[in-house]
């Protein structure tokens, strides 16, 4: 299936024009974002808005078809971050450089070591973002 236009914008617009993984704004992203499906077509999932969400291309592009993972805490096999179901303060924080996101949840961890939210290049750029004030956005899902 694909995805029209009118979702595609509904799904923008629900995330404020924000990965809903790791929060960075498509506006700094130099590469069109995506739309990513949370439960994968491979899985036997659609084209619903609600099995959608807002992704940019190193959180999408590391995802691929996994959702689920083993914590690497406590051992246990957890499901990755669903932004359709779940808030994202209470699965993710930022360290005090303000760039590093910090799992709180067995969810936030393995969905930071899946998606690899963390990397190298990912982290320096949020920094630099952040020491410019444009890092980490005010997440007033209001």
């Amino acid at each position: 299936m694909s995805i029209s236009d009118a979702v595609r914008k509904r799904v923008t617009e629900r995330a404020n024009k924000r990965c809903e993984y790791c929060q960075i704004a498509a506006e700094v992203v130099l590469a069109p974002m995506e739309i990513d499906h949370i439960m994968p077509l491979a899985q036997g999932r659609d084209d619903d808005e609600s099995n959608l969400c807002y992704a940019c291309p190193r959180c999408n592009g590391s995802k691929h078809a996994t959702t689920d993972a083993v914590d690497p805490l406590t051992g246990e096999n957890v499901d990755l971050f669903n932004p359709r179901k779940q808030v994202w303060t209470e699965h993710f924080t930022w360290a005090d450089d303000n760039a590093t996101i910090l799992g709180v949840t067995a969810c936030g961890r393995v969905t930071i070591d899946v998606l690899k939210i963390n990397r190298v290049e990912n982290l320096s750029f949020r920094k630099l973002m952040a020491s410019i004030g444009s890092y980490p956005p005010d997440l007033n899902f209001d």
